[in-house]
């Protein structure tokens, strides 16, 4: 028999099982990895010595790469909360509750970022001063602060109490005895013990994508005045169903509730592509409502951000945390629409009213109406929620108390948990933080949904509220119109802004097609008599043999170039879901082409996407309507050989073809072919660059406007990976390791660039001796450095303050953020009695990074000469 044995859970995902080494790891944890396990048979309910729990892993080896595929790969706080309760790891008197904790191994800078997410997930915001920074009154902040501190059984505890963690560094890592573990590569390492080795490689074959654990099937949904699709009523362990969730259809106008796993498999199996959401009302910020958002920012436009202040600030926390990017820039990826708590909000004539819920971490419910012809009609979406009985148990004994719920709170619940609505989907999945369909047993409701579930409901439960399968829908207002035609003509007005609106309508007098889910829609080397304009759903292109498949989404063109110049087809056009397209004949396009003199348009922005969608920038998530848009602002330049390039402040430079060379000095740090790009420091970050740049070879390419790429989410989340990776490189982090001054660091402040070169000195000091295992040197050196960062801060803000630098507050708010994760780290160390600790490294390279190369230095181009 094997010592090791490994099995094969899903595209990038793995188990790793040495029994003599009580070790079971999960290697690989994007969306849905417990669901995954469950399904494979490595996640079983048992009992042990009387007490029911579940087997499962109690390791996790991340993936070194955190997006692949357009997704997540390391989400591990459901693979954490499995093994802490679900089988018992941290219950009190609990069999499985040895003392031992959980291990999160992997990149150093993978396992901060698992940390923090896992901590904000957990609490959500920590402390009054936040609740109350996030809009809410002291009142207010200290009441939810008493019911946060009752569910955490007294105090918010760091994530360290709970869980252990393993660096991969350089080298074999002992990971428990006995057991070695070391990297062979990126993303593929090696398990030893007992003689014998194992290899695991978490990279996705090149367009996988992770699978969803459960089949959804398609469905061809009708778009209602005013309905709610029924997109999930399972929970978090359901390996039959999404997660809980709705999408709300007003006005011809998507609306998402809440963000789930696999959500793009969600929305696959609906019709509905991502463009085509107008925003999402977010309840909360566990992983079973929120691990959809990083794949919405993945989008080509800002989708509407619809939540109380207090739920988006700590959903906020928690996204800052997984991905990286400052608080304030939440709002580059989404366009925020605060709303009111416990009033109706007008969103675009569809009322909103969002209702607090006592929970873990900041929650609302939601109340959606719009007015009918008999009256206002109503959906009700209550996640999560808590049972009556279970708050009436955590009423606080005095109003002194630091932990409880205030009777008035139990009351008030009762009272809007009563509220009617024409249909009201509930959470009853029990336990301490979810409801119960009892409390329902009465209501006043047309209709009740029993949700956020993973076992059949009991006889009871059926007698209260009905259940809602995934697809079905809950028509509140019909619909007497047909929105496609609307959506029809919104795309072809916008690709064709100088054709007459009559001329628009002769297009659109054509019919409508359905196409069923991996239906050909053109065939490559096929002559089509038409081309379909897609309105609804996706499309796969799929580019010669063994070619690349992009995913083409609702405004796309199938068909264009081979039909005005009867060429037969380059591509493959194939549904990936129902598709509604209008069908619109050859001989009509060409004759309005032909008296809309647009041949030379339609060939050039052809050529322009082309070109685009082959890109790693511009060739995943962008819809037809934003690659024409992106087509139509590029400017053509043509560079010679051995040209000092200067950047154009508002715009980035994409590369058709030669080479560019960035260089620091004498050094060269990066060689920029086609399809690369440059520029995006100064035109997107505003942060002067670090190196320069020349030609090496003529250059042809575009400059792209960076004012539209601002608002392009998925090209903004990119090009904050280049500029951070970039960052790191001017470093030379990746291959020296030490931290060492150079003169393109400097901000032409003397006083701050003697502080920086100073602080330089002392992390190169703690680098060192760390690495000499010099203990109290290193102790020392720490003090001095947290001491003397706290006096630069304040001097930096003493000067932007007193010369009016407009960045001042947002500047300040960063100090703010960075001495707090200095202290931390501080008492981090000080209980590793200042041993070796590579996580301190790291994040003083990432100060260095985040904050002297890219923020302070924002602040030397307002300075226009030295102090």
């Amino acid at each position: 028999m094997n010592l090791i044995q490994k099995v094969y859970v899903a595209k990038g995902v793995y188990w790793i099982d040495i029994p003599e080494a009580d070790l079971r790891v999960l290697c690989g944890c994007p969306a849905d990895a417990v669901k995954h396990l469950m399904r494979r048979g490595l996640i079983v309910p048992e009992e042990r010595h009387g007490v029911s729990c579940e087997t499962g892993p109690n390791a996790i080896l991340l993936s070194d790469i955190m997006v692949q595929g357009g997704g997540l790969a390391n989400l591990a706080e459901f693979p954490v909360l499995q093994m802490l309760y679900r089988q018992g790891m941290i219950l009190p008197g609990h069999p499985n509750n040895t003392g031992r904790k959980p291990l999160i191994i992997g990149a150093r800078e993978q396992v901060a970022v698992q940390i923090a997410y896992i901590y904000r997930g957990n609490y959500g915001l920590i402390s009054e001063q936040e609740m109350i920074k996030a809009g809410a009154s002291e009142e207010e902040a200290r009441e939810w602060m008493r019911i946060k501190l009752k569910f955490a059984f007294g105090r918010i505890r760091p994530t360290e109490d709970f869980l252990d963690t393993r660096m991969v560094d350089e080298g074999a890592l002992e990971v428990v005895p006995g057991v070695a573990l070391r990297r062979i590569g990126l993303n593929v390492f090696e398990f030893s013990f007992g003689g014998e080795s194992v290899v695991v490689d978490l990279n996705l074959p090149p367009f996988e994508t992770y699978p969803a654990p459960y089949p959804l099937g398609f469905h061809n949904i009708r778009r209602e005045y005013f309905a709610v699709i029924h997109a999930g009523d399972g929970d978090g362990w359901d390996v039959n169903r999404p997660t809980m969730s709705s999408v709300v259809v007003f006005q011809g106008r998507t609306y998402l509730v809440d963000a789930g796993p696999n959500i793009t498999n969600t929305l696959m199996s609906l019709g509905i592509g991502i463009n085509e959401l107008e925003g999402i009302f977010h309840t909360h910020a566990h992983d079973d409502h929120f691990a959809g958002l990083t794949t919405l920012i993945r989008g080509d436009k800002r989708l509407k951000y619809f939540a109380t202040p207090l739920v988006r600030a700590s959903v906020t926390k928690k996204l800052v945390a997984l991905l990286g990017f400052g608080e304030e820039e939440f709002g580059d990826f989404f366009d925020v629409r605060d709303l009111r708590a416990n009033e109706w909000n007008d969103v675009d004539g569809l009322e909103v009213m969002p209702i607090p819920s006592p929970h873990p971490v900041e929650t609302t419910v939601f109340h959606f109406r719009a007015l009918g012809e008999d009256g206002y009609r109503g959906y009700a979406h209550f996640a999560d929620i808590t049972a009556l009985d279970v708050l009436e148990r955590m009423v606080a004994q005095s109003p002194e108390d630091a932990a409880g719920v205030s009777p008035r709170t139990v009351e008030t619940v009762r009272q809007w948990y009563g509220m009617r609505a024409n249909v009201k989907k509930l959470d009853i999945g029990g336990g301490m933080i979810h409801g119960k369909a009892e409390d329902f047993r009465d209501d006043p409701s047309a209709k009740v949904i029993l949700s956020h579930i993973a076992r059949p409901l009991t006889r009871l439960e059926k007698e209260i509220g009905s259940g809602a399968v995934f697809g079905s829908v809950d028509c509140l207002i019909p619909d007497f119109q047909n929105y496609l035609w609307r959506y029809a003509y919104d795309f072809l007005t916008s690709y064709f802004p100088q054709a007459k609106p009559h001329q628009i309508k002769v297009l659109l007098n054509n019919r409508v097609e359905v196409f069923n889910p991996e239906a050909i829609i053109l065939k490559e080397g096929q002559f089509n008599q038409e081309i379909f304009l897609v309105l609804t759903g996706n499309v796969e292109m799929m580019v010669g043999e063994g070619g690349g498949v992009n995913m083409l989404y609702a405004g796309s063109m199938l068909g264009e170039l081979s039909c005005i110049y009867q060429l037969p087809s380059t591509v493959t056009f194939r549904a990936a879901s129902y598709v509604h397209a209008l069908r619109i004949p050859d001989r009509l396009y060409r004759e309005f082409v032909q008296v809309n003199d647009l041949y030379t348009q339609i060939e050039r922005l052809q050529e322009a996407r082309d070109f685009l969608q082959r890109t790693w920038l511009f060739g995943e998530g962008i819809s037809y309507a934003v690659q024409n848009r992106i087509a139509q602002r590029m400017r053509y330049a043509r560079l010679t050989d051995g040209q000092q390039v200067e950047v154009d402040p508002d715009s980035l430079f994409l590369i058709r073809k030669g080479r560019l060379q960035r260089t620091m000095g004498e050094e060269v740090m990066e060689t920029l072919t086609t399809g690369d790009f440059f520029g995006e420091e100064v035109s997107i970050f505003q942060t002067p660059p670090l190196c320069s740049l020349q030609t090496v070879e003529v250059l042809e390419g575009y400059w792209i406007a960076s004012d539209m790429l601002r608002q392009i989410p998925i090209v903004r989340w990119k090009l904050y990976e280049s500029h951070a990776r970039r960052m790191k490189l001017a470093l030379n982090l990746e291959g020296r390791g030490s931290f060492g001054w150079r003169s393109e660091y400097e901000v032409r402040v003397g006083e701050m660039d003697a502080h920086h070169q100073r602080m330089f000195a002392m992390g190169e000091k703690v680098r060192r001796a760390f690495k000499s295992g010099e203990s109290e040197v290193a102790r020392e050196a720490v003090d001095f450095l947290i001491h003397y960062a706290r006096f630069h801060f304040e001097a930096e803000e003493a000067l932007l303050r007193e010369n009016h630098y407009p960045g001042y507050e947002n500047h300040r708010r960063e100090h703010q953020r960075l001495m707090t994760q200095v202290e931390a780290m501080r008492d981090h160390l000080k209980s590793r009695q200042y041993r070796p600790d590579q996580e301190f490294v790291g994040f003083f390279e990432d100060w260095i990074v985040r904050h002297i190369l890219s923020e302070d230095r924002k602040y030397s181009q307002f300075f226009e000469t030295p102090l």
